[in-house]
């Protein structure tokens, strides 16, 4: 029990340290997933299969929805990109940030 309250422990702490919204939404996803498998798997004999499982499905889900919370615009032709666009492909303006 230990070894997972230190996992848990560094995990938040790499969260919390600059991760763009896409990481964090990863690592929170992985969480959340991988608790979910191993609950689900601990029903059949299978929690660490269940935790694997749940954990990568989660990063995938949590990644897509860290990636929307950060979507971007053109102030110029108003088509929205994710947030690993730095500047419009079809007038080169710099994106800005939807604000929320």
């Amino acid at each position: 029990m230990k070894k997972y309250t230190v996992v848990v422990l560094l995990l938040v702490l790499v969260m919390v340290a600059g991760c763009t919204s896409t990481q964090k939404g990863a690592g929170i996803g992985t969480l959340i997933g991988a608790g979910a498998g191993a609950i689900i798997g601990h029903q059949s004999g299978h929690a660490a299969e269940g935790a694997l499982i749940g954990g990568a499905a989660g990063a995938g889900g949590g990644a897509l929805i860290g990636n929307a919370m950060d979507s971007k615009f053109c102030p110029v032709c108003g088509k929205q990109f994710g947030s690993d666009v730095q500047y419009c492909p079809a007038d080169g303006t710099e994106l800005k940030v939807i604000q929320k």
